[in-house]
């Protein structure tokens, strides 16, 4: 297993401006209205009312959704219309994010997990170290700074074993093809809508790089310009055999803008695998984010962004009784039991609309 291959799930994308019309899907009854106090529409006694915006068709979408403050959200909305898509980007986890956590009733494969090195005696090794470092990894009494070490030293381990236990590329393409993993319905849809109007999406992974760009071209067969994968980066050689990773290794604690200072001179040096020029400056000069998550930690991946204005997505797959007070205080929308892209996708249309 890889660092951070299990965790738990969540992310964001929807929205309700006021005066919109929406539904309640309650006992699978649907009432429409105008948007009501958040508590009113997010809670009925200890229980959950999920809502569930309207196309512009009026046919509801099958979703379920939370909004904590649809003031704020309203407001939020406003300002990054009026900047204009000049001033936007993207920033978006990889897996249960973009990915499905199920498929087919199956718990999808991370791009952690899903890699096999073809040799079994290193898979149980990285198996066995996930069995150590996980528990540390979600330890609540363990101080950030002692935990970012022991993060350090265990992708650093895991790196070590993938080298030794020679990894190949063609080990990453066969695994790939024979991995149980999905991109959620809509995300094409998100990817074509942000590359015609020239808005960037970065994708931050603790994991790997070669591994997600390969999702990319087996499930979506195409690249997009527009999208750059900020995670840890192989080196090959002339065989196709791993020989070392190329930077300063990002892991779970670390995971944010600040990677990409780490990153840039790392794609620079080894050539984008798009064939393009991407200027990290520019991105950064974006003050307007959309950040969407599975994990309250993913948050995080705006920090070294000094923004103007943040709008925070977050997929809550699993626990959604347990953990949704949580995500609803953490995130701006928070769309539960792994719901598909649609929604984002409605908002970002929103986002890139001109303002009247």
């Amino acid at each position: 297993m890889f660092p951070g291959a299990l965790r738990a799930i969540a992310s964001t994308s929807a929205l309700i401006p006021r005066g919109s019309s929406f539904s309640f899907q309650h006992s699978h009854k649907h009432l429409t209205g105008t948007a009501p106090s958040p508590s009113r529409a997010c809670f009925h006694g200890n229980r959950c009312i999920p809502i569930a915006p309207v196309s512009s068709t009026g046919a509801f979408m099958d979703v379920e959704i939370v909004i904590g403050d649809p003031e704020s959200l309203r407001k939020k909305i406003d300002a990054i219309r009026i900047a204009g898509t000049g001033k936007l980007q993207v920033i978006a986890d990889f897996d249960c994010t973009l990915t499905r956590y199920w498929i087919d009733g199956v718990r999808g494969q991370s791009s952690h997990g899903l890699l096999r090195q073809g040799n079994p005696e290193f898979d149980e090794k990285r198996k066995a170290l996930y069995e150590y470092y996980h528990p540390l990894e979600i330890s609540p009494t363990i101080p950030i700074a002692e935990k970012a070490k022991i993060m350090e030293e265990w992708w650093g381990k895991t790196h070590g074993l993938l080298v030794e236990g020679g990894l190949t590329f063609q080990a990453i393409k066969d695994s790939v093809l024979d991995a149980n993993i999905a991109f959620r319905d809509g995300v094409l849809e998100l990817f074509e809508f942000l590359e015609e109007r020239g808005v960037p999406l970065l994708v931050f992974s603790a994991g790997l790089a070669d591994i997600i760009e390969e999702v990319f071209r087996q499930r979506l067969h195409r690249t997009f310009k527009n999208i750059k994968v900020v995670s840890n980066r192989m080196v090959f050689d002339g065989n196709g055999q791993l020989i070392g990773f190329k930077g300063k290794t990002i892991h779970v604690l670390n995971k944010n803008e600040h990677a990409l200072d780490m990153a840039a001179p790392v794609h620079e040096k080894l050539g984008d695998p798009n064939g393009l020029d991407y200027d990290f400056a520019s991105v950064k000069a974006r003050k307007n984010v959309l950040l969407l998550g599975d994990h309250i930690g993913d948050l995080g991946m705006s920090d070294g962004l000094n923004y103007e204005n943040r709008i925070a997505v977050g997929f809550l797959n699993e626990n959604v009784a347990d953990s949704l007070e949580n995500y609803r205080e953490a995130f701006d929308i928070v769309y539960l039991n792994d719901a598909p892209m649609k929604g984002v996708v409605q908002l970002v249309s929103q986002l890139c609309s001109s303002p009247k």
